[in-house]
């Protein structure tokens, strides 16, 4: 429950493993991968969760995208940037991805192989310099109007 809300958390680690297992990590492939679990959320969103999706969407048509087809329906969609830089993303790499992608053992990782497009006006954006508490609050004050 989110405040009182029910919600489920779609992550993409997990997606990748199921609904989006099929797909790899070309430009047509991650964008893919946004438009199924925008879709995903939709449905959840629809069905009156608040859908939290952990995901690294790259492309800012692909955000767009996604917003547009919630609006569509006549449901929120709160975009959160969680902006934290190269080094921070690759010292809090639990999957050492970045380290491999440096060695050149691994390529297309986003930010290093691949381009990342930060949003132009999220609706919520977390810094690295926040502790988890603050960035929490500022998440559920953006939810907070988000009606079911």
């Amino acid at each position: 429950m989110l405040s009182g809300r029910w919600a489920y958390r779609l992550d993409g680690d997990n997606l990748r493993h199921g609904v989006c297992s099929d797909l790899g990590f070309s430009r047509g492939d991650r964008s893919e991968n946004a438009r199924r679990v925008a879709e995903l959320a939709l449905l959840f969103a629809d069905a009156g969760s608040v859908a939290l999706v952990c995901l690294v969407s790259p492309y800012a048509d692909d955000r767009r995208h996604a917003r547009e087809l919630h609006e569509q329906s006549g449901l929120d969609f709160v975009e959160v940037f969680v902006n934290t830089s190269l080094e921070e993303c690759a010292r809090r790499d639990v999957k050492g991805l970045y380290a491999k992608a440096r060695g050149g053992a691994l390529a297309n990782l986003t930010g290093v192989g691949a381009p990342y497009e930060p949003p132009s006006a999220p609706d919520v954006e977390l810094t690295e310099n926040l502790n988890v508490a603050s960035a929490v609050v500022r998440v559920l004050e953006a939810l907070a109007p988000v009606t079911i």
